[in-house]
């Protein structure tokens, strides 16, 4: 059974990989357009097109995607989403269903990648993590992104989650960023990506429905306590995968 299942999902990536470069052709263009619309209005563009570009292309791999607690956005209010992070499927379907314009901190090195560079830059701000610069930098565009009236977000573990734990201890970048900004804090929990593109292995996909939770807003006032408000979203995001996925471990704190 293993056998053909690794097997399956090696031709199921092929299928993936042809899909998603047939379909990254298609929005390449629309979407550098888009960068020529002032923000927020050009980043909303981007957003909607990446909307439709995923929806098609988690169909065509059988992985449906549903979202749950969009109400949690309120019309007129900016958000830090603070997200899991367990596969590479992680960031493609973040940004396009967040509600409103919005930008993803993300690696460097991804953006250098022909056509899906520009596609990944346009969404995102870029960081250097072995630069000190670089994240001074960065930091300070997701200060702009936010007064620019988009919501940014950060997966705070930082890399993907390799350990059979449901989150990694939480980087102080999101929190920091909130305090400084008087942000509120959406948290976000992206469930069964690493089924559908797992860590542990090469090549594979394996078509599985997705979901992401937007929990409700962690409020936050400007010059609060970053290292508590860490805790305290870290702790909300594990009791509720706990409830959600049957997990259970000791462990409930960073």
């Amino acid at each position: 059974m293993n056998l053909l299942k690794n097997i399956f999902g090696r031709i199921w990536a092929l299928w993936a990989l042809l899909i998603f470069g047939v379909t990254v052709l298609i929005v390449v263009i629309p979407i550098w357009l888009t960068g020529f619309i002032k923000d927020p209005r050009g980043t909303e563009a981007f957003r909607k097109i990446s909307h439709v570009w995923m929806d098609v292309f988690l169909f065509a791999i059988g992985c449906p995607l549903k979202i749950k607690g969009k109400g949690n956005f309120k019309k007129g209010e900016t958000h830090i989403v603070v997200c899991n992070h367990n596969s590479l499927m992680d960031v493609p379907i973040s940004t396009p269903y967040i509600p409103g314009p919005n930008k993803t901190i993300a690696k460097k090195e991804m953006a250098k990648i022909p056509l899906f560079g520009l596609i990944y830059k346009r969404g995102s701000v870029l960081v250097d993590r072995n630069s000190t610069e670089s994240r001074r930098k960065s930091f300070d565009e997701m200060k702009s992104v936010l007064a620019q009236g988009m919501h940014m977000c950060i997966y705070p573990e930082g890399t993907r989650n390799k350990t059979g734990n449901p989150l990694k201890s939480f980087y102080d970048g999101a929190f920091k960023l909130a305090s400084d900004t008087g942000t509120d804090i959406i948290p976000a929990l992206i469930f069964h990506t690493k089924k559908v593109l797992p860590n542990n292995k090469t090549f594979f996909v394996w078509p599985h429905p997705l979901s992401i939770h937007f929990l409700p807003a962690v409020s936050v006032q400007k010059g609060e306590d970053f290292a508590s408000l860490r805790d305290k979203v870290f702790k909300i995001m594990w009791d509720y995968y706990e409830v959600k996925s049957g997990f259970r471990n000791p462990q409930t704190s960073v």
